[in-house]
């Protein structure tokens, strides 16, 4: 999945959840910048906080990353 794509993703789970992209930022043990530059797309993230953003939002890491079963 390309970067623009993941991002948006990201974002749109973020709001359709509730979350602030403080507040999320805060739940995962990371900075509003490091949130931020992933939602703009202009950072890659990690397996690692894709799967704790994908259990902070509720959603499977395969949801958030739009992965095909």
């Amino acid at each position: 999945m390309e970067n623009d794509q993941l991002a948006q993703r990201v974002r749109a789970f973020r709001k359709l959840k509730g979350y602030t992209q403080q507040e999320l930022a805060k739940q995962l043990g990371v900075s509003v910048a490091v949130l931020g530059s992933l939602e703009r797309g202009t950072r890659k993230a990690d397996t690692k906080l894709l799967n704790n953003i994908a259990s902070t939002l509720g959603v499977t890491y395969d949801e958030l990353t739009d992965a095909k079963q």
